[in-house]
């Protein structure tokens, strides 16, 4: 059997993947991704987190790293502070995308990602616990506000489904439309533009790069992180990842708590 080929790029999710339960970035993650930096390993974060997110992990970091944004939606170079690519729900998929989701779950509450992911809207009755005073965050004074300009993801829960019901029964009524994932423990649905995933996001910026799948070695922990973890040449599931992405993962390290990315790539790339 031959020997898989070099690892020339690192590709991870962030939440519970590259940082801990807490919210930190430890020190031996830090360290190690700058080491590679230093051998021309370069590393992409790619995330389901909007852009507004990225602060909060990029002042851990010696320096900003490029990011697949909003589950591949956008492609983001910290550098410049440039989208490189976006590819939102157009307002008349997102009319079509929410009629739908309103017939098939009456309880359903919606919330979506505009302007790249800078700025987050969601309607009256979405249980909002986080940001709401921010002045990027806002409440809609009606549902129609909703579907009045493009969106990089549009966001749905359900107070009264199981979440792998609340799932499958979106993913079913939105079949063929538009892309549905989940990265929670609770009733929440991530909705993407048709074919926009992690796997597009990242293959793209990739062949901008010059790198191919073979290149990449992925690590993640949800069923958002699949399609990334399909694509790419090398897949490594967290000890704490979901069944899903322990099935399709070529192999699984320890749990981000563990620093198991860190611990990885000390082993692929020693010193």
């Amino acid at each position: 059997m031959s020997a898989p080929p070099p690892v020339r790029l690192v590709a991870s999710d962030i939440d519970g993947t590259l940082i801990r339960t807490d919210g930190s970035l430890s020190p031996r993650t830090a360290e190690t991704l700058d080491r590679l930096h230093g051998k021309g390993i370069p590393t992409v974060l790619v995330t389901g987190r909007p852009l507004r997110w990225l602060r909060q992990l990029y002042d851990q970091l010696a320096e900003p790293l490029p990011a697949v944004c909003a589950n591949g939606a956008i492609v983001y170079d910290p550098d410049t502070d440039h989208v490189l690519r976006a590819a939102p729900l157009e307002v008349e998929l997102l009319l079509e995308v929410t009629k739908r989701l309103r017939e098939a779950v009456p309880d359903v509450a919606l919330a979506v990602e505009v302007e790249d992911g800078r700025k987050f809207w969601y309607e009256q009755r979405w249980p909002m616990t986080w940001e709401a005073e921010h002045r990027n965050v806002r409440v809609l004074a009606t549902p129609e506000e909703l579907t009045t300009v493009p969106a990089v993801k549009l966001l749905a829960r359900s107070v009264t489904q199981a979440p792998d019901d609340f799932y499958t029964l979106v993913g079913h009524t939105l079949a063929g439309l538009a892309e549905a994932t989940h990265s929670s423990s609770s009733a929440l649905v991530e909705i993407s533009a048709a074919g926009v995933t992690k796997a597009a996001g990242l293959a793209w910026l990739c062949e901008q790069e010059g790198f191919t799948a073979d290149d990449v070695v992925a690590f993640g922990d949800m069923p958002n992180d699949v399609p990334m973890l399909s694509w790419a040449g090398r897949s490594v599931a967290m000890g704490n990842a979901h069944p899903a992405v322990r099935e399709v993962a070529d192999e699984v390290t320890l749990t981000n708590d563990e620093d198991g990315v860190a611990a990885y790539l000390e082993r692929l790339f020693p010193l």
